[in-house]
């Protein structure tokens, strides 16, 4: 269930936002008027949030080149590495 809040909560009650945010890790979704405004999480869930949303680009990025055949081998890959660290 998400966690909604106030605006006012911001000013008003910061702190217990913050080590909510900390501890469960989870976002808490700031109202204004009694519609949706901000989003507030941790720095540490920002983060990992965006750290998978990159993951997600480049395995989608994988997955349009080998569509198109456009894809090297992990052999062919290997053997430039090693031409090139002179083994």
């Amino acid at each position: 269930m998400p966690t909604i809040r106030p605006s006012a909560d911001l000013r008003n009650k910061y702190n217990e936002i913050s080590e909510f945010c900390h501890t469960y890790t989870e976002p808490v979704f700031i109202t204004k008027n009694g519609h949706g405004d901000l989003v507030v999480m941790s720095t540490e869930t920002y983060e990992l949030l965006a750290g998978k949303l990159e993951l997600y680009n480049l395995l989608d990025e994988g997955l349009v080149a080998e569509k198109k055949g456009k894809t090297t081998s992990s052999k062919a890959v290997f053997d430039t590495i090693r031409e090139n660290m002179n083994f």
